[in-house]
């Protein structure tokens, strides 16, 4: 059984980030603090927010949520890559990444 309300997976990229919500479906936010805080308002309390270690541009992103008190988790870009062989997907576009990474994080 899973502990939280909703899972969030997060594709994040220089300009914009794609999240998939196990609940909410497929939203995208700019990549900027005034982006993230229009996120932050979909959070409940016991939301979770899984990404992948991308360089640079995941760490704004989970140091901002994880200042506010929200559920992260970063995660290894290969175990993610694996999963996403593994159920054997073919298309590899942004909003399907995020919606892989909900899907890997639900099973966790």
């Amino acid at each position: 059984m899973n502990k939280y309300t909703e899972t969030f997976g997060i594709d994040i990229s220089k300009d914009v980030f794609d999240c998939y919500g196990s609940i909410q479906g497929h939203l995208q936010f700019k990549n900027t603090e005034k982006g993230f805080n229009k996120f932050l308002q979909l959070l409940s309390k016991d939301s979770l927010v899984v990404m992948e270690v991308t360089g640079y541009y995941h760490y704004r992103l989970a140091q901002f949520l994880h200042h506010k008190n929200k559920n992260v988790s970063v995660v290894n870009p290969l175990s993610v890559k694996r999963f996403i062989q593994m159920k054997l997907a073919k298309v590899k576009t942004d909003k399907s990444d995020s919606k892989a990474i909900c899907a890997y994080a639900l099973i966790k």
